[in-house]
């Protein structure tokens, strides 16, 4: 446990020291859970923003974009359930002061039976090696079961006291003795329901301003615009609509870094079909998207599907793809079949018929819909917090390297002038001036040339470029791998070719 949490502090370290992520307004002691992506973190993250677009939108003939108003009408929170069900079950520790949601502090309490689950069925694997059968062992074990059912037992009651009455919850809490965290206080408060949206006024005075609130999510503005784009886009049936953007959260408690902030960026896609046909979708987008995920390489044991128990009352199926970060598996992105929920909802409050007519059907209806979300901020952690690694190498030295996947580098190659003198900064500058115009790229003379391949290593850029007085000669120079540290003596007539064949879009997607 102490070696993942020094793994994530050198991943916040390092985001800080190299210029992907600061603490937002830090100059006043900074703001909680919210954090300002730095000159390396913008580039970082809108590459994986059009990578995502790249997949989605342009690599699909049936899926358009959007980019819908973070501000919308007030009546779409009604419609959509936020403004009454868009709540955290709060509780409060009457010594500490500390602030906590209430499932989460009985999920974490069953996350330590699974942990102890864990350790019998790794003693198991190590006293009966080869012949160890892991899903017998689970069935049959004792102890292992009973902690199985313990787990759903607690489980359940939680799920019963959300939905009939908190007073439940709070008992379950004082029943299992769980303790805060920080103080191992159990001086409990009742829980109570916590709307997360944040509000604002629209208007020039108090008494004539309108009530409004910051989006908690992307997809109503989607939902809302569905008909406009299905009529201007002349879309046919099965068709999605894809939208990035921003959305805001009043987290009880927002913590792991940029893992849950209180402002964040979604990725979402909404594909409407057929009623009936929605399971089909689900099983294929849940297939994709999680192809999409590994064609990033950062293993595919770091990802699994975590299919939800209990379902939101709008949805017939649901799913997470679960990705292992330093701090555990954690949700990265959500497929769920939401049904006709949505459009019913806003065809109810809007007083607006929001249905398709089927040419091929010869009727009307309101299409069923299927949802990926992936947050953009958790998508950024998963793969910075996975490619930062500490390397030993063959002098015992070591290294501390960025491995990022190419295609998502903020810099895809640095220039680097050997020495300060004898024309070839001049050079490096011609070099820049010519690749700039297709990459990313970065002149950088301070330094001993293996100091400047240290902090490349660092900064995730896939190639280093060498200068040196060759170069003058034959108009060659030293291209240096970041993840093998193989250097080749390459024509400078050659990088365009050989930084594209690595950093290409297409040839990352097509791994799918």
């Amino acid at each position: 446990m102490a070696k993942q949490e020094d793994i994530f502090k050198n991943v916040v370290s390092h985001a800080k020291e190299y210029g992907f992520i600061f603490p937002s307004s830090e100059v006043y002691d900074g703001l909680s859970a919210v954090y300002d992506y730095a000159q390396n973190g913008v580039e970082l993250k809108k590459n994986i923003r059009e990578y995502w677009w790249k997949s989605m939108v342009q690599m699909n003939e049936n899926i358009v974009g959007l980019d819908a108003a973070i501000l919308m009408h007030p009546t779409t929170w009604k419609a959509s359930g936020h403004v009454d069900a868009f709540n955290d079950p709060l509780i409060d520790n009457k010594d500490s002061k500390k602030r906590y949601r209430a499932d989460t502090l009985v999920e974490d309490y069953c996350k330590k039976i699974e942990d102890k689950i864990k350790k019998e069925v790794d003693k198991a694997r190590v006293r009966f090696g080869d012949a160890f059968n892991e899903e017998e062992f689970i069935t049959t074990n004792a102890r292992v079961v009973e902690y199985f059912a313990k787990i759903r037992e607690i489980l359940s009651r939680l799920a019963k006291g959300m939905t009939d009455d908190l007073q439940d919850v709070k008992a379950l809490i004082e029943e299992l003795e769980i303790a805060d965290p920080e103080t191992g206080s159990r001086n409990w408060t009742d829980v109570k329901q916590f709307n997360l949206m944040f509000g604002t006024k629209l208007g020039a005075s108090a008494d004539s301003a309108m009530d409004l609130y910051l989006r908690p999510e992307t997809a109503q503005g989607i939902f809302v615009n569905f008909l406009n784009v299905q009529k201007s886009g002349r879309m046919k049936i099965p068709f999605g609509i894809a939208q990035t953007g921003k959305a805001f959260r009043n987290e009880i408690v927002a913590r792991q870094f940029i893992f849950r902030m209180r402002e964040f960026e979604q990725m979402e896609m909404q594909f409407f079909v057929r009623p009936g046909e929605e399971m089909k979708s689900y099983e294929y987008w849940k297939e994709t998207r999680l192809k999409w995920h590994l064609s990033l390489g950062l293993g595919k044991q770091n990802y699994r599907f975590h299919d939800h128990e209990k379902l939101a009352h709008y949805a017939n199926a649901a799913v997470d793809i679960e990705f292992n970060f330093p701090f555990g598996f954690k949700e990265l992105e959500g497929i769920h079949s939401r049904q006709d929920f949505d459009l019913k909802q806003h065809e109810q409050y809007s007083g607006r018929k929001l249905q398709y007519f089927d040419p091929e059907l010869n009727e009307n209806y309101v299409p069923y819909v299927v949802e990926t979300s992936v947050g953009l901020d958790r998508m950024f952690l998963a793969v910075f917090a996975t490619s930062l690694q500490e390397e030993t190498l063959e002098d015992g030295s070591t290294r501390t390297v960025l491995k990022l996947p190419s295609v998502l580098a903020p810099t895809k190659a640095a220039i680097l002038p050997l020495v300060k003198k004898d024309g070839l900064p001049d050079i490096a500058r011609k070099i820049i001036e010519d690749l700039k115009w297709d990459f990313s790229v970065a002149y950088d003379e301070k330094d001993a040339v293996g100091r400047r391949y240290r902090r490349q290593d660092a900064l995730g850029t896939p190639f280093c470029i060498t200068v040196d007085h060759q170069t003058i000669e034959d108009e060659t120079v030293t291209i240096r791998h970041r993840d093998t540290m193989k250097q080749d003596r390459v024509k400078i007539s050659e990088l365009k070719d050989i930084i594209e064949n690595e950093v290409s879009m297409k040839n990352w997607l097509m791994k799918m």
